[in-house]
């Protein structure tokens, strides 16, 4: 229940509290926007591969079971970096619901929204490495033919 003894100065500490949680929260979502792209184009160049065509020589035919098996890792990886800086988003909104209910309730909640925020920093760091391998592997396994700049 909201006490009466919860004035306006306390309210606008806890916007001023709230922030900096708000910023991380953006840039969740720019991150999330990146990986999203990502994850949709993966998704397209799996589509293109699986329904290309049926008659192939053996080494071309084992060339796309590579190249599916990697797009198939790569979005498993794609997948894992996008929950868990959903994840990230979500604690950090919790963060930012902790900070308004502290002030408006008037609970001892600090401890609520440090453990909430490591939780978001602890999920947003497995996302970014998530990502990180993604990226990686795509790197590795994608090669430009430099000799079409030849001709």
């Amino acid at each position: 229940m909201i006490t009466s003894s919860a004035n306006i100065g306390d309210i606008a500490h806890a916007i001023q509290l709230a922030l900096g949680p708000v910023f991380l929260l953006t840039g969740i979502a720019g991150i999330l926007n990146v990986m999203t792209g990502r994850l949709a184009r993966i998704i397209d160049r799996g589509r293109q591969v699986a329904e290309g065509p049926l008659r192939l020589d053996v080494s071309a035919r084992g060339a796309l079971r590579a190249e599916l098996a990697s797009l198939e890792r790569r979005r498993h990886l794609a997948s894992w970096a996008i929950n868990a800086c959903t994840l990230a988003a979500l604690l950090v909104c919790t963060v930012i619901a902790t900070i308004f209910v502290e002030a408006l309730v008037e609970l001892p909640l600090q401890w609520l929204a440090g453990v909430l925020f490591t939780g978001s920093t602890v999920a947003l760091t497995v996302g970014l490495g998530s990502f990180l391998r993604e990226v990686r592997l795509a790197t590795q396994t994608v090669r430009i033919p430099m000799a079409l700049l030849d001709s």
